[in-house]
């Protein structure tokens, strides 16, 4: 299947499109770094290594904070696709 032609104005909103993503992404990893590491990681270090207690507490605060950010982004995905729904019931009504 022959993958359609995109307008030069069309890849320029695509690019715009991904490069937004790369930067939401890496907001994402450098706020859920900086929070991970405070809580679970005590300001000064005793060891070079992360002890076992330390991992845990990263690998919860990690997959919490993922959770979050999906659920986040499902919940403001339904919301939008609500408020257009809306938009079309109003400009048709």
């Amino acid at each position: 299947m022959a993958q359609a032609q995109l307008s030069p104005a069309e890849q320029m909103k695509l690019q715009m499109m991904q490069d937004l993503e790369i930067e939401m992404m890496s907001d994402l990893y450098n706020r859920m770094t900086q929070a991970c590491h405070k809580k679970c990681i005590p300001p000064k270090y005793s060891d070079s290594e992360l002890g076992k207690g330390e991992m845990v507490c990263i690998d919860r605060c990690v997959a919490k904070y993922l959770d979050v950010h999906e659920r986040i982004g499902k919940k403001l995905t339904a919301m939008s696709a609500s408020d257009e729904e809306m938009k079309k019931k109003m400009a048709g009504g």
